[in-house]
């Protein structure tokens, strides 16, 4: 199992991925420096994406920094600790309080490994992430790729990698989740890598051609 932890993992991604499918070697040559985007892996990090879900970026932050702030430390036994009129305060929804809450109840009891994630293979801890109620295939796809590192996951389902596709590789329409999925299959073992350079071009396409929205 590849793990992404530095910018070398990334060209040798793009390596495999510009020989694999030429196609991505010309995306990259638009879409300038892959960026290595990685966090700290843990329970914070899963709690800053589920705050994410559905929201601008300005405003996710606003919320998570008042969660920070209110929670100190994000521990499971601060989550549960905290009454709905608390985290309700720092700008959370009815559905993103129960899915903390649940989150935090599987951390403290051992379901969620969460520490754990990093090692596991990619679809079994994908299963494991979405075994907790309110984490879909998006929330724990940008874990994975994003905290845990794992080089071989990739979300079909944003909305911004659907139409950076479009945009990247001539599709005529938005391709599905399940049209890009089955599209991601020739850049593997390194599709976060191939995630990493579609969302790269996209912020290029936005800026060159006003581009707004995504997902």
């Amino acid at each position: 199992m590849r793990i992404i932890r530095t910018d070398a993992d990334i060209e040798e991604g793009m390596a495999h991925l510009g020989k694999a499918d030429p196609r991505l070697a010309r995306v990259a040559a638009i879409a300038g420096p892959i960026p290595l985007r990685r966090h700290v892996p843990g329970l914070a990090g899963l709690c800053s994406i589920i705050v994410s879900q559905q929201l601008s970026v300005a405003s996710a932050d606003a919320i998570w920094r008042k969660t920070k702030a209110g929670l100190g430390e994000i521990t499971a036994e601060a989550i549960l600790g905290a009454d709905e009129a608390t985290l309700r305060a720092f700008g959370l929804s009815t559905p993103k309080m129960r899915t903390l809450r649940g989150l935090a109840e599987a951390v403290r009891s051992g379901t969620l490994p969460v520490d754990a994630l990093c090692d596991m293979p990619g679809e079994e801890a994908m299963t494991a992430l979405t075994s907790v109620p309110g984490i879909g295939p998006w929330t724990a796809e940008i874990y994975l790729m994003f905290y845990a590192g794992h080089a071989d996951v990739f979300a079909a389902g944003d909305l911004a990698l659907q139409e950076a596709a479009r945009l990247a590789l001539g599709f005529d329409a938005r391709p599905s989740a399940r049209e890009l999925a089955v599209l991601a299959e020739g850049w593997r073992p390194w599709r976060a890598v191939a995630a990493r350079l579609l969302w790269a071009f996209y912020r290029v396409a936005k800026a060159r051609d006003g581009i707004t929205g995504g997902g």
